[in-house]
């Protein structure tokens, strides 16, 4: 049975190196053949803040933009989240994005890559992890931060990862796909 991971790069700023760091999630996650990847850039989504007329328990949504964002994130078995800190919080267009849905999230293992500088963004980390509970999904404890991620980016703005960081994302994958197998019959009931 082949379990879906989705990859979901929380940032929108210009600039940001969200989707640089999301790509070597994506990559080892391809290469760890526990799951389908499919990586989403939120900022490609074009999701406006909770437009929506309806409780998205309902899952009557309105709006093209939302529709798709649902058919994204509904056939995902597990999703890993790469995301900046921002005053320590994650950003609110990533927020948006959980919260736009309900049912779609439902029963499916999360894990969380952060970035930022002396605290590697594990507050926004953990009130992501938060947000992520009260969406029914199972937020696994294991993640990876980043600290002071631009020493790891070289002049080409490639990221290059240390062992730690690496150890740590095939810990999180390991986790994520043995949660995800379980959990498949649930969310998918």
């Amino acid at each position: 049975m082949s379990l879906k991971l989705k990859i979901i790069t929380g940032s929108t700023r210009p600039g940001r190196v969200g989707p640089t760091i999301a790509k070597w999630v994506a990559e080892a996650a391809k290469a760890h053949g526990a799951f389908e990847v499919e990586s989403i850039d939120i900022a490609d989504m074009n999701l406006p803040f909770l437009d929506e007329p309806n409780h998205p328990a309902m899952q009557d949504y309105q709006h093209a933009h939302t529709k798709a964002w649902s058919a994204k994130i509904a056939d995902a078995d597990a999703v890993l989240f790469v995301t900046p800190e921002y005053n320590s919080f994650p950003p609110a267009t990533l927020v948006n994005a959980v919260q736009v849905l309900l049912k779609e999230w439902q029963y499916k293992p999360a894990s969380v890559v952060s970035y930022g500088g002396v605290s590697a963004g594990l507050r926004a980390a953990q009130e992501l992890r938060q947000l992520l509970g009260n969406v029914g999904m199972v937020a696994i404890p294991q993640g990876v931060p980043v600290p002071f991620f631009p020493q790891f980016m070289d002049e080409n703005a490639a990221f290059t990862p240390n062992q730690q960081m690496n150890d740590g994302l095939k810990l999180a994958l390991d986790e994520l796909a043995k949660w995800a197998e379980p959990l498949k019959a649930l969310h998918a009931a």
